[in-house]
């Protein structure tokens, strides 16, 4: 069986409800099995500038394939964002059309300059648990002791975040 992948999806920039749609869609081409994807959910900015516009988010889960790494995935997920608008970072967490972040790739455990695996704030952020939560609540990410729901239930945060 291949890795799991694991993909958070946002948007707080132009039209967010049909990009995040359009790029679930694209996305799927990425998966050999076992699709999922989350609702769409709304969240308010994280460390963003101040006056930054609420964010839409999702999840999606799937089996990748054959021959797929964290990295040429990563690569396909940047090219995919750059298609949608994406600029390279003038401030950090700045508004932004299409935002696509590998949250874990199977057991895969990764610290380097382009790619830490899993995501190491995705614990920490209710924006990506809720979505995670609803289509893989028992997926442990790689060095946690908990699942996604066990995450949730034990974040600490200030976000509002609301499915749509």
């Amino acid at each position: 069986m291949n890795p799991t992948a694991l993909i958070a999806l946002g948007s707080n920039l132009g039209s967010s409800k049909q990009i995040l749609g359009e790029a679930m869609d694209r996305l799927q081409s990425r998966a050999r099995s076992t699709w999922r994807r989350s609702s769409l959910w709304q969240s308010t900015p994280v460390d963003c500038p101040p006056g930054s516009p609420l964010f839409v988010n999702a999840a999606v889960a799937f089996e990748t394939l054959d021959a797929e790494t964290p990295e040429s995935l990563l690569s396909s997920l940047q090219e995919l964002e750059r298609e949608f608008g994406r600029r390279p970072k003038r401030v950090l967490n700045e508004p932004r059309p299409l935002d696509l972040d590998l949250i874990a790739f199977g057991n895969e455990i990764r610290t380097s300059p382009q790619l830490t695996l899993p995501h190491p704030r995705a614990p920490l952020r209710r924006f990506v648990l809720e979505p995670l939560n609803e289509i893989a609540p028992d997926f442990v990410l790689p060095g946690q002791l908990l699942a996604v729901r066990e995450l949730l239930e034990r974040v600490h945060s200030d976000e509002q975040v609301i499915r749509l």
